[in-house]
């Protein structure tokens, strides 16, 4: 079991639909190899929590992930954490060598708590939640969005991408808000999620958008074929990389996320 310490309560407020007070926790936990990895935790009093794992040069500070986290807030309690060398987080990031350890950090937290956990990654967040999932049964139910099968087959279509929705975004706007990293050694053997796939045995929904500029469909629709375990695809024709797919439909994105969750955490 890892440590972990409580640092802040940093609001509590009435949810004006529910009634109920909804609270945010700023916590550190610790992992196995002393890593500090900080999370947010909203709380509305569910038995059921979601996790969200962030991909590359990411934190649980961008708006897109604090938005998202608001939207499921209503039917899920939700922990948004930062993969180490990102946000508040210590250590390097391992390019998902030792990554699983942070998300493993979390799920020993949250399951003091919660009856079920769901984890939703992306990009290689997501990569690390299938590589988590296939070895700690603790995660109930995974939704993985824009995963790489194997890291050294990403495509890096970068002309492909959206000058307004990826650059002017990221650079001008509030996309910058949480983006950073503090990279560790590139060049080591890492996890292949497509080698991992198969010994999931939580219900698990891939989704990808058919305009990635990143990371192919295909590699989605590789990891499906790959899985043994009750699973879903789902490859959105206007959708382009990870929590873009969100930002373009928050509303039907959050709808998808739920409707799996409903199926298989149950509300």
């Amino acid at each position: 079991m890892m440590l972990f310490t409580l640092i802040w309560v940093a609001v509590t407020v009435a949810a004006a639909d529910t009634g109920k007070e909804t609270m945010t926790e700023k916590v550190v936990v610790t992992t196995s190899d002393n890593k500090k990895i900080a999370l947010d935790h909203y709380r509305l009093g569910h038995h059921q929590v979601v996790v969200l794992a962030h991909g590359f040069y990411n934190s649980k500070q961008a708006v897109l992930f604090r938005e998202m986290a608001k939207g499921l807030l209503e039917e899920y309690d939700v922990i948004v954490f930062d993969f180490r060398g990102h946000g508040k987080s210590s250590g390097l990031f391992s390019w998902t060598v030792n990554e699983h350890r942070d998300l493993q950090a979390v799920l020993d937290y949250a399951e003091r708590e919660y009856d079920q956990i769901g984890v939703i990654g992306f990009s290689l967040g997501a990569a690390i939640a299938i590589n988590t999932a296939a070895r700690d049964s603790r995660i109930d139910s995974l939704i993985v969005v824009s995963s790489p099968y194997d890291f050294n087959r990403i495509n890096y279509r970068i002309w492909r991408m959206g000058v307004m929705e990826n650059v002017v975004y990221n650079v001008f706007q509030e996309g910058r808000i949480g983006k950073g990293i503090r990279p560790g050694w590139m060049f080591r053997k890492k996890p292949k999620p497509i080698d991992a796939v198969g010994r999931i045995s939580a219900p698990t929904l891939f989704v990808h958008g058919q305009k990635d500029w990143l990371i192919a469909p295909e590699h989605s629709r590789k990891l499906y074929g790959k899985a043994n375990c009750r699973k879903d695809l789902l490859i959105l024709k206007d959708g382009t990389h990870a929590e873009y797919i969100f930002r373009a439909d928050k509303d039907g994105t959050l709808a998808v996320f739920l409707e799996w969750f409903h199926k298989t955490l149950g509300a």
